[in-house]
């Protein structure tokens, strides 16, 4: 089609008109020039004229409107679920311009949808896993092959608490990306927060041997945040960060000043994230360690969870290597 487009070079579909219509009137005007003098009947030389003068402007048109009816095509298949389809953007006048922005949003339309497959699939598979295995146990209660004892009780609830904390991260996300969360922000101390975390996470962890240090510079530190929510993410790293430690290692928690900002990070000595995904472990359901089952890690939102907090408080949250290894999460907020 790119040689039926000779005017893409124009930047103003005023002008093009203008052309098309100084063209048309320029061949009739040759058409009856020559007509005269070849004194041919007024009817056949003005049949003539128009004759070529529509040819011209079908011509010359095409290439103004193709863009327009490539875009027609594409909202249909895009109204029956098609969000691959891009039209042709190389005019550089305003339907140009048109057409580059319906190819944008024809791309972030086909990723949305992908992540809504992909988070369907995903949520569906990490909810049968507790299902199933709540139906086997109940089945085996039923039928007698389980006694009801303490200890069968006891993995029944974790399934069942496991369900309640998958359903309650899928609502949070959903709240989160949708923007109905309101943040209520507050001057909030960095180490009343995080010595608070490091110890309720140090009763949790009395048996693994593990160490929580906390270092805050400088000591009175404040923050400008919503405690809650800040508190979800620190504590969802620090979770992420024990349950990487070896037995008998060290996580540290730490906060301090740099200018207008405020550096929080959580560092492990687990095997740490390779290079390739240090972004990926931020995206739903995505699990660093694809080989451990579902049972011994999370869900794969806390992370997710967490980026959507830390851009809602115009911050970021970045993955760092620890060497030889290990793990360091760094959030940065505004102060």
């Amino acid at each position: 089609m790119r040689s039926l487009r000779p005017l893409d070079f124009l930047g103003s579909i005023k002008l093009k008109l203008g052309i098309v219509i100084v063209a048309a009137v320029g061949v009739t005007v040759a058409v009856v020039t020559v007509g005269g003098e070849l004194e041919l009947p007024p009817l056949v030389t003005a049949l003539v004229a128009l004759a070529l003068a529509l040819v011209l402007v079908q011509l010359l048109a095409h290439g103004m409107t193709y863009p327009l009816r490539e875009m027609v095509a594409a909202a249909r298949a895009m109204a029956r679920g098609d969000y691959s389809r891009r039209v042709t953007a190389t005019s550089r006048d305003e339907v140009g311009e048109l057409a580059r922005a319906f190819n944008a949003m024809s791309a972030e339309l086909e990723q949305v949808d992908r992540l809504r497959r992909d988070l369907v699939a995903n949520a569906s598979h990490e909810l049968r896993t507790p299902i199933g295995a709540l139906q086997a146990r109940l089945e085996n209660l039923v039928d007698g092959v389980e006694e009801p004892d303490h200890e069968t009780i006891e993995g029944l609830l974790a399934q069942v608490q496991r369900l309640g904390a998958l359903t309650e991260q899928l609502l949070d996300l959903s709240r989160l990306e949708s923007g109905a969360v309101p943040l209520r922000l507050a001057e909030v101390g960095a180490l009343d927060l995080l010595d608070g975390i490091a110890s309720d996470w140090r009763s949790r962890t009395t048996g693994l041997g593990i160490e929580l240090e906390v270092n805050v510079d400088p000591r009175d530190l404040a923050l400008r945040a919503d405690e809650q929510r800040l508190r979800q993410v620190i504590d969802n790293l620090v979770a992420n960060a024990v349950r990487h430690s070896p037995p008998g290692g060290a996580v540290a928690v730490r906060a301090a000043a740099d200018g207008d900002r405020a550096r929080l990070e959580v560092v492990d000595d687990g095997p740490g994230i390779p290079p390739g995904e240090a972004e990926l472990v931020f995206e739903r359901f995505y699990r660093s360690d694809q080989a451990r089952s579902a049972d011994e890690g999370g869900t794969g939102l806390g992370l997710a969870i967490a980026r959507w907090i830390v851009e809602l408080h115009r911050g970021s949250i970045t993955v760092d290597r620890e060497r030889p290894r290990g793990c360091r999460i760094v959030v940065e907020l505004p102060r």
